[in-house]
């Protein structure tokens, strides 16, 4: 099932261009660059060992990672938030093929700085049926590599839009983890990596699988 991710990014972007003022759009295209240019969320690459992880999850299960893994094979996407609409829009791309994964013998996590009470409300708004878990303080996502500082400019410019990160993640940092996607293999081996800093570009999920059905 092909999710069409992309698709609708595509047509976010195309009303965010001609809604939002050129100022604002080039501040974030700059902090895009320099965080491209940085040394900042490069992330693991295949081949290596995942980091293993407990986190609470958004209906108060704790779930390990390697765990998981004795089950099957794991998708693991790291997300920026629900207060996103680009991650929003993968997650429920996910959702959409959540079947799918699991007739792989695979299970689906997704993390996201968030505190517990706002993944359960980003759970419960894209009517998620699988694990959304909490890290709090990007703990996880720093033994990722995926952690970066939003600079001051941007984060004036998300509080003048009312993206108030700092509530949901229950701290004021400022830091969010790169938009990543990993496969990890029942022995915690990641067999596929997709990690951006520019957080319009994700893996298709649909492709996602099709990497799943061939590992």
């Amino acid at each position: 099932m092909k999710t069409e991710m992309r698709e609708k990014f595509d047509q976010y972007i195309e009303n965010f261009k001609k809604n939002v003022d050129q100022d604002t759009q080039d501040k974030m295209k700059s902090a895009i660059e320099e965080l491209e240019n940085s040394k900042e969320g490069n992330g693991i690459a295949s081949g290596k060992k995942a980091p293993n992880f407990k986190l609470p999850g958004a209906t108060g299960e704790t779930v390990e990672l390697y765990e998981r893994l004795k089950q099957g094979p794991v998708i693991l996407t790291f997300y920026r938030g629900g207060w996103c609409p680009y991650c929003n829009m993968e997650l429920r791309a996910y959702q959409n093929i959540i079947s799918e994964i699991h007739n792989e013998g695979a299970e689906l996590i997704a993390v996201s700085p968030e505190m517990p009470d706002q993944s359960l409300s980003t759970k419960e708004k894209n009517d998620l049926d699988y694990y959304v878990l909490s890290d709090v303080g990007n703990e996880v996502a720093s033994d990722y590599n995926l952690v970066y500082q939003l600079p001051d400019y941007l984060v004036d410019v998300y509080k003048d839009k009312g993206l108030n990160v700092d509530d949901h993640n229950g701290d004021d940092e400022w830091k969010l983890p790169v938009s990543a996607t990993y496969i990890i293999d029942t022995d915690g081996t990641i067999i596929y990596d997709y990690t951006k800093e520019d957080y319009k570009d994700r893996a298709e999920p649909s492709d996602v699988l099709e990497e799943l059905k061939q590992a």
